[in-house]
């Protein structure tokens, strides 16, 4: 009987999905390029049940991001590029590797802090080996990635060579000199108006990673603020009979406020 927790379990599931003789015709056709979204966007389903605490969830959401590691190291053996157990190997070789204090004699490292040094060390070592010609040392932060992401890679990879500003102080006054490029542009064109958008994220970026925040994480928070808020007026009005779209500006804006207070 198959044993449904074996890892070559999924890989046969995944072989006979995408066999042209009797697979499913949706999986069959799929690509790297046609998958790719999926993937993203189960990494970011894994984000969301951490952030819900919801462990039941996790439990399935890592299973579909397992699922297109499966996907993409199938479609790359159909190619005869590699295979899942290359894959395995690959990453087991790479934690060894940037991991001498666990795994080789004679190495430590004395707390967390040192630990992340040590593996941006490796990082950049690995990244010297693969370069060749004129690369730049921005070439290999993958365009894919959601761009507060990339914004936040970008200018982690600037700084590792000494671009960068000294202190938090000077990217908060780029920050108020990068809106009112904002405030100019709005007399312009609505082309320099978004370039100046997002002139402006970039720099929120930079000013997240000197404080020390995840951009990400911190908007996620703030977005699941806003949700927590406007449903507080959806139900208030609703006590009141009424829906959002016959409220007043600043009848919601009352609401907001009281909701607001009420969470301080």
């Amino acid at each position: 009987m198959t044993n449904p927790s074996d890892i070559t379990t999924l890989l046969d599931i995944m072989r006979r999905l995408r066999d042209p003789n009797g697979g499913c015709p949706w999986d069959i056709e799929q690509d790297f390029a046609s998958i790719a979204p999926y993937t993203i966007e189960e990494a970011y389903e894994v984000a969301g049940a951490i952030e819900d605490q919801n462990w039941p969830e996790l439990k399935d959401e890592l299973g579909d991001l397992l699922l297109q590691v499966v996907f993409h190291a199938r479609m790359a053996e159909e190619k005869n590029l590699f295979d899942f157990a290359d894959v395995v190997a690959a990453i087991n070789e790479k934690m060894i590797r940037r991991h001498p204090h666990v795994f080789a004699s004679g190495a430590a490292v004395e707390d967390s802090a040192a630990q992340t040094v040590a593996w941006e060390e490796h990082k950049k070592k690995e990244r010297a080996a693969k370069a060749s010609g004129t690369t730049s040392l921005l070439d290999d932060v993958p365009r894919a990635l959601p761009a507060l992401l990339r914004a936040l890679k970008l200018q982690k990879r600037a700084a590792s060579v000494g671009f960068d500003w000294d202190n938090a102080t000077k990217v908060l006054e780029k920050l108020t000199e990068e809106a009112q490029e904002i405030v100019e542009a709005r007399h312009q064109s609505q082309e320099k108006v978004e370039e100046e958008v997002g002139d402006l994220l970039f720099v929120v970026a930079n000013l997240a990673r000197h404080l020390k925040v995840d951009p990400e994480s911190a908007l996620r928070a703030a977005n699941a603020k806003f949700v927590r808020r406007f449903k507080v007026i959806e139900g208030e009005l609703a006590k009141r009979g009424k829906s959002v779209d016959e409220a007043s500006l600043d009848e919601m804006e009352a609401i907001w406020q009281a909701a607001k207070l009420a969470e301080r």
